[in-house]
């Protein structure tokens, strides 16, 4: 049974097929919520496609997997609903060019729009700033990253940040849409050993909150749910461009109409405007 905030993840004989072949194959796993996943395997092994796939962004082709009883494939958006991304290259990357504040600005602005109910809409502007402000201040905290550090504080510009820090920033962002499951692409890239340490404790103390949490990496932690993708993988991210979701970066998902347009939904392309605007994004 899943706890109020980590997601179970199952899965039985998964594996996703493109047009180059086997991403990965074969794949078991039986995970309770709050667990730390490691997806270990050398670059090229189908470590990025299993975690989309996982995450409700990738279509498998084969076997069954289920996320906080959600069931893969069949309930795809419905799982990205519930998880969130962290640095994934070349799907939810950091802005070089946006500062710390920007980013986390932006995705707040974002995660409101999406995510918040028509009643928190409304609320006053006073009252949404500091509901907005208590998340980034709650998911900086559950990062480690404390901007007061930084070279300009919180006007630090991405392109700035050490691997780490960088790392850090991407997990907040996450964190602030509240998901049950988060996903890490690449977690012990470019570290040294030390930070990778500090690394793998960072995302040790998501999963000890409630959160489960997926990472891919070339070597799994002592402790950590391991699941080991074979090397004769075709590519990590040959058929990314198979992704179910129309723009898996987005923090979460418009509500969905049963009949027609919802008062939330008709708000959200304004929203997103408004939230693009107010950090500079074009």
């Amino acid at each position: 049974m899943d706890s109020p905030h980590g997601a179970a993840v199952t899965a039985e004989d998964f594996g996703l097929k493109g047009p180059r072949g086997w991403a990965f194959r074969g794949v078991g796993l039986d995970a309770p919520p709050g667990a730390l996943i490691a997806i270990e395997g050398p670059s090229g092994s189908g470590r990025t496609c299993l975690l989309l796939a996982l995450t409700g962004r990738m279509r498998a082709s084969e076997g069954r997997a289920e996320v906080g009883g959600l069931r893969l494939p069949r309930q795809m958006a419905a799982v990205r609903r519930i998880s969130a991304l962290g640095p994934v290259p070349g799907v939810s990357e950091l802005d070089p060019a946006f500062t710390v504040a920007e980013h986390l600005r932006e995705r707040a602005l974002l995660q409101r729009r999406y995510d918040g109910s028509l009643r928190a809409l409304l609320r006053p502007r006073a009252e949404r700033t500091a509901a907005a402000r208590n998340r980034i201040d709650t998911a900086l905290d559950a990062a480690g990253l404390d901007p007061a550090n930084l070279p300009k504080a919180e006007r630090t510009s991405v392109r700035d940040l050490e691997r780490l820090e960088a790392l850090r920033l991407s997990v907040a962002l996450a964190l602030i849409g509240r998901p049950r499951l988060l996903a890490v692409d690449d977690t012990d890239l470019k570290l040294s050993d030390a930070e990778r340490a500090e690394a793998w404790e960072l995302l040790r103390s998501v999963a000890g909150s409630g959160t489960t949490v997926l990472a891919v990496c070339s070597q799994a932690p002592v402790g950590a749910i391991t699941v080991r993708t074979a090397t004769t993988a075709t590519s990590d991210t040959a058929d990314i461009t198979e992704a179910d979701a129309a723009d898996v970066s987005e923090p979460a998902e418009a509500p969905e109409a049963t009949t027609g347009k919802t008062t939330d939904e008709t708000t959200t392309d304004e929203g997103t405007a408004d939230a693009f605007a107010e950090t500079g994004r074009a």
